[in-house]
């Protein structure tokens, strides 16, 4: 499986960005899919997960109301779709992708990795 993702930049407080990435390979089995973030200096953490059997959607409290996680099917294609970015938002995102019934909370359980985009927020 790999996961190409886009849709970094640099943009000002308050704009908006969507990040896609786009799996392709042997995805028949993949059912989670994440989005991560790096910012500089940080460890990497979870931003937003979907589980695609039924949409179900996990979102770490700093972006809940700002971040949609969303899917195209058709497209094997995952969004992040970011509004009121803010500068603390800075990082590299990753997306990954699993296996796995549940919704996959833990990078231990994402078994691929895209390389990073990086979004650049300037107050």
């Amino acid at each position: 499986v790999q996961l190409q993702a886009s849709g970094g930049g640099l943009v000002q407080a308050g704009e908006s960005l969507r990040l896609s990435c786009t799996a392709s390979g042997s995805i028949a089995n993949i059912n989670n899919m994440g989005w991560y973030r790096q910012p500089p200096g940080k460890q990497r953490d979870l931003v937003a997960a979907i589980r695609y059997t039924d949409g179900t959607t996990y979102y770490t409290d700093s972006v809940k109301g700002r971040f949609t996680i969303s899917r195209d099917n058709a497209k094997n294609t995952v969004y992040l779709q970011m509004n009121s970015l803010r500068s603390e938002d800075t990082a590299v995102y990753y997306c990954a992708a699993g296996a796995g019934a549940v919704l996959i909370t833990s990078p231990r359980f994402y078994d691929y990795w895209g390389q990073g985009t990086l979004v650049t927020v300037s107050s």
